[in-house]
C-alpha cells in the first residue's frame, strides 16, 4: 500500500512539497481553490521529474499518483500526513485547521510557515500540538532543510515530523525553542536589512550585492555554514582565536544592525565549545582540504551551467587558452600536418574515484573535450549548432594505458583519420609529458537537429576537415587503431 500525504494549498511550497511526496513514492490529495492550482503544480512537478531523479545515485520509487479535492475534509480523509501551505495568515491557517479537526484528522499536522510560532499556530486547537512547524525552503523538493518546531505537547509530532521528512530525504532542524521567524528566516532577514541599507545608501548595487555573495561568501556558507567557516579563519588556534580577534568588531559600525549581544568570555566559551564538539575531531589543515575540494566541484558545475563563479572561471578559462596553445579556428592552427592540441589542462579533483587516481569515465570527459574542440576548430561553432548543424557520436573505443592523479597536467592531441561524406573518424591521445595514459578512436557523424538525420556539413566544415584529413594522412598509422576490445596490445 502507498502512503497517503494531503497538501493544503498548491501554490510554489505547496507545489514542491506536493513534487516531493509524489517523486518519493507517496500518494498526494491537494486541496486549493485556485481554478489554475492543478496547472500550477503539474509546472512545478515536472521541473521536479527534471530534477530531482538526478540528484542521487540510486533511483527513486515508482511516482505516486496525485488527486485534487473540493474540500479539506475529503482531501485529508484517510491520510498519514498533512502538509499545511495556505497563504501566511494566521487566520487563514486557523480556518483551515478548524475544518482539519472537524474532519476527524488526529495525526500530525505540518505547516510551512515561515513566521508564525507553533504556540500560534496552535492556539484554540482541540489537541494542543497537533500543528507542528516544518518550514522548507524553495525548492521544496531539491533543498533537504525543514525547520521543525513545536509546543512542548507537540514531541510526540517532532518524532513523526523526523520520521516522515528523513524518509523524504530531507534534513529535519529541531528547534528546541520557539521563535518569530525560526532560524534560517532571522539570519536572513538579518542579511537582507543590511542589503537594503546598502543600496539605499548607494554603496553597492544590487548585482552587486549579489556577486559579493556568490562570488565569495556564499560558496562556503554552502558547504560549511556560518560558525564553520570562521572556525578556519581563525586558524590552528580555532574558533576561541577568531572570536578574540573579531569580537570586538561587534560594536563598531560595520553594520546599521547594532542590537548585539554583550561580548563575554562566557559567550566565547559556549561558541569555542560548541565548535570543538562540531568539527574539533579535524585540523584546519584537513577542514580547510575538504572546504577547497567543495568549492572546486561547485565552481565546476556552475560553469557546466555557465552561472555564478562557473560562468566567471569559463571567462578566465577562454582568456588563457591562446597561451596554453589551444585555438579556436584552422586559420588559428599554422602548420596543420602534426596532430592538433585539443585538451591542455591539470587533474581536477572531482575526476578522482576511490583508487586515488583518475576514474575511467573521465577519460571519455577528457576525449569528449577533445571532440569538441576540434569541431569548433572546423567550424562547428555554437552558432552553426544554434542554426541547426553539429556531428553526434556514433562510436568510440578507448584504450585505458596508464594512470593520472590529480594535479598531473596532461594534454590530448587528435588527428583527422579521415573525413568523407557525413563521417568525421578521429584518433586521439592523452599524455602526461612523454607518458601516453590512453587513446581513442571516434566516429561522428554529422547531423542535421532539425530533422535527426545524418547530413552532408556545411561547405567550409568539409573543407576544413578535409584538409586536416589530408595532412595528417602523411602520419604513421597510430598504434591500436581499429583494435577490438581485448585485443593483444
Amino acid at each position: 500500500m502507498r502512503k497517503v500525504a494531503a497538501i493544503l494549498g498548491g501554490g510554489v511550497i505547496g507545489g514542491g512539497w506536493a513534487a516531493r511526496f509524489l517523486l518519493n513514492g507517496w500518494d498526494v490529495r491537494v486541496f486549493d481553490p485556485d481554478p489554475q492550482a492543478e496547472r500550477k503544480i503539474g509546472e512545478v512537478l515536472a521541473n521536479a521529474r527534471r530534477a530531482l531523479p538526478g540528484l542521487g545515485n540510486v533511483a527513486l520509487p515508482p511516482e505516486g499518483k496525485m488527486t485534487l479535492h473540493p474540500t479539506v475534509a475529503e482531501a485529508v480523509s484517510g491520510v498519514e500526513w498533512v502538509q499545511e501551505s495556505v497563504p501566511e495568515r494566521l487566520d487563514i491557517k486557523h480556518k483551515v485547521f478548524r475544518q482539519i479537526e472537524a474532519a476527524g484528522y488526529t495525526g500530525t499536522v505540518g505547516s510551512s510557515t515561515s513566521g508564525f510560532k507553533p504556540s500560534e499556530l496552535n492556539k484554540g486547537a482541540a489537541k494542543p500540538g497537533q500543528f507542528t512547524v516544518c518550514h522548507p525552503f524553495n525548492p521544496v523538493y531539491l533543498l533537504p532543510v525543514v525547520e521543525v518546531v513545536a509546543v512542548p505537547e507537540g514531541a510526540a509530532n517532532v518524532e513523526r515530523a523526523k520520521e516522515v521528512l528523513s524518509g523524504l530525504g530531507m534534513y529535519p532542524l529541531h528547534l528546541k525553542k520557539e521563535i518569530d521567524a525560526h532560524v534560517a528566516d532571522r539570519l536572513l532577514e538579518a542579511v537582507w536589512r543590511e542589503a537594503l541599507w546598502l543600496v539605499k545608501d548607494g554603496i553597492a548595487s544590487t548585482e552587486e550585492i549579489d556577486n559579493a555573495m556568490r562570488y565569495g561568501f556564499g560558496l562556503r556558507w554552502a558547504q560549511m555554514g556560518l560558525f564553520e567557516t570562521y572556525r578556519i579563519a581563525g586558524g590552528e588556534a580555532g574558533m576561541k582565536h577568531f572570536m578574540a580577534q573579531f569580537g570586538p568588531c561587534l560594536t563598531w559600525p560595520w553594520t546599521k544592525l547594532m542590537d548585539v549581544p554583550e561580548f563575554t568570555d562566557e559567550l566565547v566559551d559556549l561558541i569555542a565549545g560548541q565548535s570543538d564538539a562540531q568539527s574539533g575531531h579535524l585540523s584546519i589543515r584537513e577542514l580547510e582540504r575538504i572546504r577547497d575540494g567543495n568549492l572546486v566541484g561547485f565552481i565546476r558545475l556552475l560553469a557546466q551551467n555557465q552561472w555564478g563563479a562557473g560562468a566567471l572561471q569559463n571567462e578566465h578559462d577562454v582568456l588563457r587558452e591562446a597561451d596554453m596553445g589551444l585555438v579556436r579556428s584552422v586559420s588559428e592552427l599554422g602548420e596543420i600536418s602534426s596532430p592538433v592540441l585539443t585538451v591542455k589542462r591539470v587533474v581536477p579533483l572531482d575526476w578522482l574515484d576511490y583508487n586515488g587516481h583518475m576514474t575511467e569515465a573521465r577519460y571519455l570527459d577528457a576525449f569528449t573535450a577533445a571532440a569538441d574542440r576540434l569541431m569548433l576548430i572546423v567550424g562547428c561553432t555554437p552558432e552553426y549548432i544554434a542554426n541547426g548543424g553539429s556531428f553526434f557520436t556514433a562510436e568510440t573505443h578507448i584504450r585505458h594505458l596508464d594512470e593520472a592523479k590529480a594535479g598531473d597536467p596532461i594534454e590530448v592531441h587528435t588527428r583527422v583519420l579521415s573525413a568523407e561524406g557525413k563521417k568525421m573518424h578521429i584518433w586521439h591521445e592523452l599524455r602526461r609529458g612523454d607518458t601516453l595514459l590512453a587513446t581513442a578512436e571516434q566516429m561522428l557523424i554529422h547531423v542535421s537537429l532539425k530533422t535527426r538525420a545524418a547530413s552532408v556539413p556545411a561547405a567550409h566544415i568539409a573543407e576544413n576537415l578535409g584538409r586536416l584529413a589530408a595532412a595528417h594522412a602523411a602520419l604513421p598509422a597510430p598504434e591500436g587503431k581499429g583494435r577490438s576490445v581485448g585485443a593483444p596490445r
